[in-house]
């Protein structure tokens, strides 16, 4: 059974929505990547074409951008050292299995050297060493084009993709600023541990090529607080959540949802269909938001946007489901309280709306958290 279980899936489930990410993602980088580097007018001669190992690279760059091996210095330079060494090896030895065999090895050993570790090296230079009659025309030329050349032009995408749909390449520094922008770390990451000892944890369980240090503190971090929820006490949402709901409708005006942040004194408001189905929620951050937009319209121009403001203000009113939030966290009436503080901190949102099903049960605030803490505190000071 044992030996069964290990031949099973070592990688933990992904959401549909995230392999389509990823897919998608490889699908626009390679698609432009080939539309670029095949124009008609694009010399051939001089390299300018795809190769297989780009196909790998991309499997890395859009499906596991946190990976150390898939960051722009591994994948540049881990290709562009494995091109050189296999077309210095396919330039000299004859025996094409000893070629290819002599071309891999090297190239992981220069690679590793280099600190630039990238899985897709390893076929650039099996590529390399398997074409001798293209490499003998190209020389170390192909290293420059297409391998460097290529892996920057889709690391580059890679990039640009990352920032666009919510993801963090290339990987998050250790020093980088709080979401806050100061010198703080994230709350989360307060372990008490320095950048060289979590360094050093890693490489001592030989960990260093599938963790950043970053998200290695962040999962410790994680894994505190959950490990906080087990206690025989603990609390869940449904415990301390809020359950008389003011909610708005996703046709509200925007007046009307700033009335009810005025009246109730809340900082969120959970946004409902037909039998409180819950489409998203509308912080007031939201409404700041669009009230500083519609300044900037009228600084760019007074009387087009004075036109837009009295057209959106009286013949279309904005609504409430055109700036509420649906990507943000949710939970369930079982969510444990250290799991709301988690989703708080690393969504920088006050709130957290309890759902039951598709249905809106109840919200966890800032507030209801403090209340819960100070409870429990109270209940372990007796």
């Amino acid at each position: 059974m044992h030996i069964l279980r290990s031949l099973g899936p070592a990688v933990a489930s992904a959401s549909p929505r995230e392999a389509i990410r990823a897919g998608f993602g490889a699908f626009i980088g390679l698609g432009l990547a080939g539309a670029l580097l095949l124009l008609p007018f694009a010399d051939k001669s001089l390299g300018f074409y795809l190769v297989a190992p780009f196909g790998a690279s991309a499997v890395l760059l859009f499906a596991v951008p946190n990976s150390p091996l898939a960051q722009p210095w591994s994948a540049i330079v881990g290709n562009t050292v494995a091109a050189v060494v296999s077309v210095a090896v396919c330039l000299t030895v004859a025996d094409p299995t000893l070629r290819v065999a002599l071309a891999v090895g090297l190239a992981i050993v220069a690679t590793i050297l280099c600190r630039a570790v990238h899985p897709p090296s390893g076929a650039v230079a099996m590529t390399a060493a398997m074409s001798p009659e293209a490499i003998e025309a190209l020389g170390f030329w192909f290293a420059l084009a297409p391998v460097a050349a290529g892996t920057t032009f889709i690391v580059a995408l890679a990039t640009i993709y990352a920032r666009l749909t919510g993801r963090h390449y290339p990987i998050r520094q250790f020093d980088d600023p709080s979401k806050q922008g100061t010198l703080d770390r994230n709350p989360v990451e307060r372990l008490g541990l320095s950048e060289e000892e979590l360094t050093e944890l890693l490489g001592r369980y030989r960990q260093s090529f599938n963790l950043g240090v970053e998200d290695f503190a962040r999962l410790l971090g994680a894994a505190e607080l959950q490990a906080a929820t087990h206690s025989s006490d603990a609390m869940t949402a449904q415990d301390i959540m809020s359950r008389d709901l003011i909610t708005v409708r996703e046709n509200s005006t925007l007046s009307e949802v700033a009335e009810l942040f005025k009246h109730h004194r809340f900082a969120s408001l959970p946004v409902t269909g037909p039998d409180a189905k819950y489409l998203g929620i509308i912080f007031q951050i939201h409404l700041i938001r669009q009230a500083r937009e519609d300044a900037l319209r009228l600084e760019r121009g007074f009387r087009a946007a004075f036109k837009r403001l009295l057209d959106s203000n009286w013949d279309r009113p904005i609504r409430a489901g055109e700036i509420m939030d649906v990507a943000g966290p949710r939970a369930t009436p079982q969510t444990p309280i250290g799991s709301l503080v988690l989703m708080m901190v690393d969504s920088e949102v006050d709130a957290v709306p309890v759902l039951d099903g598709d249905r809106v049960t109840g919200i966890v605030t800032r507030t209801d958290m403090f209340a819960a803490m100070a409870r429990s505190f109270v209940r372990h000071g007796d």
